[in-house]
């Protein structure tokens, strides 16, 4: 799961990307204005940050630029509709670290995300707590060599609790962070999620790794 931030003020445009990647697994937010990104840039974490040129109050160059000068260390795709070389140049050097041209199929997207991220995840493809090892690339489980075939929304379920080791998380955190900002927080699907995954990677198990802590949250233990 990727923490993906959309600058987009074309609503159409914003809301397909964040559908094509929410299908793929990632977590996506929109912001339609620069000082929209900045705010929730300050609050939160995210591994790309997927900018427009074209925006209102300031223009996707002019952004990269502040936010590579505020210490920014999310990659940065660049969208716009100018193509010639000197743009490219333009874009790369306020800070982007790759470009796209509309109109783009979002296959082309895809990829652009998917060498990016690979940049990232170089020599941290693994997540491991003890025995129960995570492949963000491969996209496999295994606990005590034992593999442990997961569903999309399971395995970034996962993989949010082995980023979170031993920190109690609520259903708030789980739902904004696995499920975004649309989820239902009446629904029961978080308990249903959790019940599925704690029977595939602690049933067969004797020692019993994700608990329940009654009235505040779900834990993933450490282990040793």
């Amino acid at each position: 799961m990727i923490k993906i931030l959309v600058v987009e003020d074309e609503k159409k445009v914003s809301a397909l990307i964040k559908q094509g990647l929410n299908e793929v697994g990632h977590l996506v937010e929109i912001a339609e204005t620069p000082t929209l990104a900045k705010e929730l840039i300050q609050k939160k974490e995210f591994d790309l940050i997927i900018l427009d040129v074209m925006l209102p109050e300031m223009n996707g160059l002019d952004l990269a630029k502040e936010l590579r000068q505020r210490g920014c260390k999310s990659f940065i795709l660049m969208l716009t509709a100018l193509s010639t070389t000197k743009d490219k140049i333009i874009g790369l050097d306020s800070g982007a670290d790759d470009y796209l041209t509309k109109p783009f199929e979002f296959d082309e997207l895809l990829a652009r995300v998917r060498a990016l991220m690979r940049r990232q995840t170089e020599g941290k493809s693994l997540l491991k707590n003890g025995e129960l090892i995570m492949d963000l690339i491969g996209r496999s489980v295994s606990r005590n060599g034992i593999k442990i075939e997961l569903t999309t929304k399971e395995f970034s379920l996962l993989e949010f609790f082995m980023r979170n080791i031993d920190q109690v998380v609520d259903r708030n955190a789980i739902a904004r962070q696995v499920w975004g900002t649309d989820f239902d927080p009446d629904s029961n699907v978080i308990d249903v999620y959790i019940n599925h995954l704690r029977k595939k990677i602690d049933t067969t198990f004797s020692r019993k790794i994700l608990k329940t802590i009654v009235g505040e949250g779900y834990v993933l233990n450490k282990m040793e």
